[in-house]
């Protein structure tokens, strides 16, 4: 096999995982991080589905594969879904340029196996989570995957929460994201309370419960709330 036909079997591979973890693909988007033009891409569509790859073609937004065409050979429980996706974050702080490409590459595949609703739920909460790197980090909290599970599922969290003064006060809220800065986890939320969105500091948080009751999505994403709040 010489090496172009080498080039293209790894990046039909490619394409394929990169089908199986998002919903939808543009061609000009494969194009741009397999650094070829949008006719190769063509090319390699129609080479995977006379493979029998059920591509689909939405008209005007992209690929997608038919539902239920992997069946996954491993299974993971959400929560480690999201504990995936959040090591993915501390990974991106490393200056190793190829390890960061090989890890990012490996969360690809790994999210190729989730089924839809899944996959859906961890690439909301990989763009819904910031991490500011703190290795004297001295504070800590053990509700993050709970957090975590509620922001996904769009699901109320009713909470017992002490502020900086030591008064403590019965919260029902609606997670939004995770920000890691130098000092703590912080989780945005909208406070039903408050009527606004606050920072709540999840070790400050001495009483949890995930109600039922789910709320309608914020439709934004963290960066448009950090352009429209900050």
């Amino acid at each position: 096999m010489n090496d172009n036909n080498t080039k293209r079997l790894s990046r039909l591979t490619a394409i394929l995982t990169q089908l199986q973890t998002k919903r939808l693909l543009t061609a000009p988007d494969l194009a741009d991080k397999f650094g070829v033009n949008v006719r190769t891409i063509y090319r390699d569509i129609r080479a995977l589905e006379q493979a029998g790859v059920p591509i689909l073609t939405e008209e005007g937004k992209g690929y997608t594969l038919m539902e239920g065409y992997k069946i996954p050979p491993v299974m993971f429980s959400e929560s480690q879904a999201n504990a995936l996706i959040l090591a993915a974050q501390l990974v991106l702080k490393n200056k190793d340029a190829s390890f960061i490409r090989d890890y990012m590459e490996a969360i690809d595949k790994i999210k190729a196996v989730l089924r839809q609703s899944e996959k859906d739920k961890a690439n909301l909460l990989a763009d819904r989570t910031r991490f500011e790197q703190n290795i004297n980090r001295e504070r800590n909290s053990d509700n993050i995957s709970q957090l975590q599970n509620a922001l996904t599922n769009f699901r109320l969290i009713k909470i017992e929460y002490t502020n900086g003064q030591n008064k403590t006060t019965g919260r029902t809220i609606e997670p939004f994201a995770l920000v890691s800065t130098n000092d703590n986890w912080l989780l945005i939320a909208w406070c039903r309370l408050r009527k606004e969105f606050r920072y709540f500091r999840p070790d400050r948080i001495k009483r949890m419960e995930t109600l039922t009751e789910r709320f309608t999505p914020h439709k934004m994403t963290l960066q448009e709330y950090f352009d429209k709040y900050h």
